[in-house]
């Protein structure tokens, strides 16, 4: 199963951030409308993100809620057909939440910086180093580490729990 590491951090601005990301880009930026929806599973977390009418993935993936780099565990599988999708998994499982953003992708090599704009949250930077087979988690969190410093994103702006939480967190 595909591994990657994750950071997630609350931003100012994505304004104020994006020149520093650029500079250490190797490719971007590449600019992405998103609409993630989140259903019931008991086994880790499942989502459709939909890209359009006709273009989306089903995404599955295990991670841990805590700060700073965290391993994740991921299958992807394309579908042309989103929205019937959609209706078919909340009708099976039911929904948990939605998640709408604006992402700005930029490549580091083989880390993807994403800069955020979610609907209802604000500007947010994901760091994520896609780890190859049998690499130790080790190596990733490290050049995660080094990404993070080399933006000047502090520690104590680090989100440990995913965007659907904290949107149902604010609603509560």
């Amino acid at each position: 199963m595909p591994r990657n590491i994750e950071i997630k951090a609350h931003i100012e601005s994505i304004e104020a951030l994006e020149p520093a990301v650029a500079a250490l880009a190797t490719q971007g930026p590449v600019q992405i409308s998103q609409d993630d929806t989140f259903f019931r599973c008991d086994g880790g977390r499942l989502k459709l993100r939909a890209f359009s009418a006709t273009e989306g993935e089903l995404i599955y993936y295990r991670r841990a809620n805590e700060q700073g780099p965290k391993e994740s565990f991921y299958i992807r599988s394309p579908t042309a057909s989103p929205d019937s999708l959609r209706e078919a998994l909340t009708l099976a499982y039911g929904q948990a939440g939605r998640v709408v953003k604006r992402r700005t992708l930029y490549l580091v090599g083989r880390t993807r910086l994403h800069l955020d704009r979610v609907e209802g949250l604000g500007d947010f930077l994901e760091i994520e180093v896609v780890l190859q087979d049998l690499e130790p988690a080790e190596s990733g969190e490290r050049e995660a580490h080094a990404l993070m410093n080399r933006l000047g994103i502090q520690s104590s702006s680090l989100v440990e729990i995913a965007y659907v939480d904290l949107l149902a967190r604010a609603a509560r």
